[in-house]
């Protein structure tokens, strides 16, 4: 079992999509709520100050743009009646530095509004994975957890400023429409007949680029999980001397990829190429209107310059393609966010205090169950009684890892329930479960910015005696001591052997001073000699407290009280080991037939 994992893998072609809900077809609907706390709601509560600033900063600009036109308007008109051009030359003035001041607002509340949904979508995506941990709850790939959270997150967050800035022009184009019709009717008649073709093509864009973002988004995902998966098992696709056909696995759905990233380019393309052919034939017919209305005498000519203006205001909403883009890039990133959050965590529970005992762990008919419907556990009953180490014993694939995982909800049955001195586990709240719970794995990942907080991880505020303390019973502390800075060593960068690491995550463990201490294979690194001696070390400072131990040594079931036999996801037996070691069956778990280990002959 891996250490504390973000996410467990898929298979191939599903790219993390949820049961029932799309699968490798594509993303869930979004849910109508806002899950990801990326709309206009959620960023007044987050970032009041940016997205105030933008909601009145954007209509500055939209106000500025409008009464530019008639601000010319108004300077040509006194230019060309001869008389004094002061009061339209500082309105003009006033309009440009209106809306060069709206602009640099808009530039920068916009990146700081989005940085900060950004910021406050990872952190939710990133409890909810952790939350969701490992099994049927959670169907997401590593990898495809990482493309959520790298790139749809801030796709998702920059959907405010997006949807402003489309609002915006799409007020401007509106008021521009509306000015050239308080100039003279016709010209707004003139201009809808030639917009209406305009809006068809920015609407079939719109449903084109979104679905096109979603799927190149989903598949993307598909193409990070092959490579975290493949990152995982580097040594073994060396020592197979497969890197080709892994690279070849990795790249398979690059063609797809493509496919939606052309896709969304020619529908770019297209929508793009119909803006630059229809906007000069608006402009045309409305500078056609204007200059018929001129030589009626129906306007004067500022009005002209202002009609051309306004025209340009008017179709500026369908010239806003990389705007329409970057909605539809948000939409896509908050769907695939959204996705994620939707998949709901099993609940903590609200008691504070652990119940009274010394660390009985017992479960209840319980069964567990792998996403293809293949049971892995079927209705196990066990008490493990206070104070005693019992090993868990099975060929690969028996249940063994699943069993231990129950204990601190690592997993969720899928029936049954799980107790600890008496009480549900699942009524136990999440420190509480920890104070209670505590696990050293076989492939141990230091968390910390030190070795001396690495250790201390599961406990905060552990001082440093009981630190030491639990590196000496798992005899890491003259390893450390001989680094350069100690237990003030920075992890990151820090070269250990298997079983170095293996020993700070047994101190880590340790560190937590719970009742339970469930050790997974986690002394699978270690030389003989070295485990013999953490064996003993843990004999004679953990002989009150329960412990939980996966073993695929003989030597450590026989170090324990007695042994639960897993076979099949049922307990076969439960007996102590030299019992057991009389069954071939028994035997063969370790690899085969052996002689019969010595008794205990004390007088």
């Amino acid at each position: 079992m891996a250490d504390v994992p973000i996410a467990t893998p898929v298979a191939p072609g599903r790219s993390g999509g949820i049961p029932g809900l799309g699968g490798s077809a594509g993303p869930a609907e979004p849910p109508r709520a806002d899950r990801t706390g990326t709309g206009f709601r959620a960023a007044f509560r987050i970032a009041p100050w940016p997205t105030g600033v933008l909601c009145v900063a954007v209509p500055a600009g939209s106000i500025a743009a409008l009464l530019l036109p008639a601000a010319v308007a108004g300077s040509v008109d006194a230019v060309v009646g001869g008389g004094s051009a002061w009061g339209s030359t500082i309105r003009l003035v006033a309009v440009l530095a209106l809306g060069l001041l709206a602009g640099v607002l808009v530039e920068i509340a916009g990146p700081g509004l989005a940085a900060a949904l950004t910021a406050r979508l990872r952190r939710m995506l990133a409890i909810r994975i952790t939350d969701l941990g490992t099994g049927a709850r959670n169907p997401f790939a590593a990898g495809d957890v990482a493309s959520r959270l790298v790139g749809a997150a801030p796709d998702a967050a920059g959907l405010v400023p997006a949807l402003l800035g489309t609002l915006g022009a799409l007020v401007t184009s509106l008021g521009g429409i509306v000015a050239l019709a308080l100039i003279d009717p016709w010209l707004a008649v003139g201009f809808v007949a030639g917009l209406l073709p305009g809006l068809v093509v920015v609407r079939l864009f719109m449903a084109r680029a979104t679905d096109l973002f979603t799927r190149y988004q989903v598949v993307q995902g598909t193409v990070a999980a092959r490579l975290t998966d493949a990152l995982t098992g580097a040594r073994t696709i060396r020592a197979c001397g497969t890197r080709d056909r892994e690279i070849a696995r990795i790249l398979a759905p690059l063609p797809e990829l493509s496919a939606a990233g052309h896709g969304l380019w020619r529908a770019q393309r297209t929508a793009v190429a119909r803006v630059l052919l229809l906007a000069p034939l608006v402009e045309l017919t409305v500078l056609s209107i204007a200059g018929w209305l001129l030589a009626e005498g129906r306007i004067p000519p500022g009005q002209l310059v202002a009609a051309a203006g306004y025209a340009a205001l008017g179709l500026g909403f369908l010239e806003q393609v990389e705007a329409l883009v970057g909605v539809a890039h948000a939409r896509a990133g908050r769907a695939r966010a959204a996705e994620l959050l939707a998949v709901e965590p099993a609940g903590y529970g609200t008691a504070r205090t652990l119940p009274p005992g010394r660390g009985e762990l017992t479960f209840r008919g319980v069964r567990v169950r792998v996403p293809d419907g293949r049971v892995v556990l079927d209705g196990i009953d066990l008490t493990v009684p206070a104070g005693t180490c019992v090993a868990l014993v099975g060929a690969s694939g028996s249940g063994k890892s699943t069993l231990a995982a129950l204990a601190g909800r690592l997993r969720e049955p899928d029936e049954g329930e799980v107790l600890l001195d008496g009480l549900p586990v699942t009524r136990l709240a999440r420190g509480e479960l920890r104070r209670g719970v505590a696990y050293a794995f076989p492939r141990p990942v230091l968390v910390g910015a030190d070795l001396a907080g690495a250790l201390a991880y599961g406990r905060p505020g552990a001082g440093s005696a009981a630190v030491v303390g639990a590196a000496r019973t798992a005899h890491a502390d003259d390893f450390v001591r001989r680094l350069p800075a100690g237990y003030a060593t920075p992890t990151q960068g820090l070269a250990l052997s298997g079983g170095e690491v293996q020993r700070l995550g047994l101190a880590r463990a340790l560190v937590q001073d719970a009742r339970v201490l469930i050790l997974d294979d986690a002394t699978s690194g270690l030389d003989t000699v070295t485990e013999h001696q953490v064996r003993e070390s843990f004999r004679a400072a953990l002989a009150d407290r329960t412990r939980l131990i996966i073993a695929h040594r003989a030597t450590v079931a026989a170090d324990a009280d007695f042994v639960v036999w897993l076979d099949a996801g049922h307990v076969r037996a439960i007996a102590p080991h030299a019992e057991l070691w009389h069954d071939p069956t028994y035997r063969a778990v370790f690899g085969g037939p052996a002689p019969e280990p010595e008794r205990n002959t004390d007088s």
